[in-house]
C-alpha cells in the first residue's frame, strides 16, 4: 500500500464507524489470509501479540502464516468493547485446533490506533488460550448462531 491509499472509515470514530471498522477486522481474519489482513495495517505498524513484538508489514505477514500453519481451522469474533478519538478497543474469541486435533478457545482483548487515513498503526493484544472439547466449539457454522461473546 502506498501512503496514499485509504481504508475508511477513518478518525475520529463514532460508535457506528468503530463497529464497522472491527467487522472489517473480523472478516479479513476469518479469511486466514495474511496479505489482506497486512493491508490494514501502515507499513511501519508496530504491534504486541502476546509475548512476540511485531514491526511493520512484512513482519505482520510472517507472524500470520505462523499461527493459522498451527492454529488450524480458526474462526474469529470480535466485539467493540470502547473507543476515543483515534482508538478502538476490542474483545474477541476464536476456536481452533492443533495438529493433534486438539480444541481451543482463545480470550483476548486488543487496543488498537489508526492514522488518519484508516490504516492500524498500533495492535496490541493480550490473549489466554483455554483448551476445550470439540463439542463445546461455539464458532462451528459458517454462520453466527448469536451476536454474544459470553464470558466463559
Amino acid at each position: 500500500m502506498s501512503a496514499a491509499e485509504r481504508r475508511p472509515p477513518f478518525p475520529p470514530f463514532s460508535e457506528e464507524t468503530a463497529r464497522v471498522k472491527v467487522k472489517a477486522a473480523e472478516d479479513a481474519w476469518n479469511s486466514r489470509d495474511p496479505d489482506r489482513v497486512a493491508g490494514a495495517y501502515t507499513e511501519d505498524s508496530q504491534w504486541r501479540n502476546r509475548d512476540e513484538f511485531i514491526r511493520g508489514r512484512a513482519e505482520i505477514k510472517l507472524f500470520l502464516e505462523r499461527k493459522w500453519a498451527r492454529e488450524l481451522d480458526y474462526r474469529l469474533r470480535k466485539d467493540l468493547w470502547a473507543f476515543a478519538g483515534r482508538r478502538i478497543a476490542v474483545r474477541f474469541q476464536y476456536e481452533w485446533h492443533d495438529a493433534t486435533g486438539r480444541w481451543f478457545r482463545s480470550y483476548g482483548n486488543e487496543l488498537w490506533e489508526f492514522e488518519d487515513n484508516g490504516l492500524m498503526r498500533r495492535r496490541e493484544a493480550s490473549i489466554n488460550d483455554v483448551p476445550i472439547r470439540a463439542e463445546e466449539r461455539r464458532f462451528a457454522s459458517a454462520t453466527w448462531l448469536t451476536d454474544d461473546l459470553p464470558l466463559r
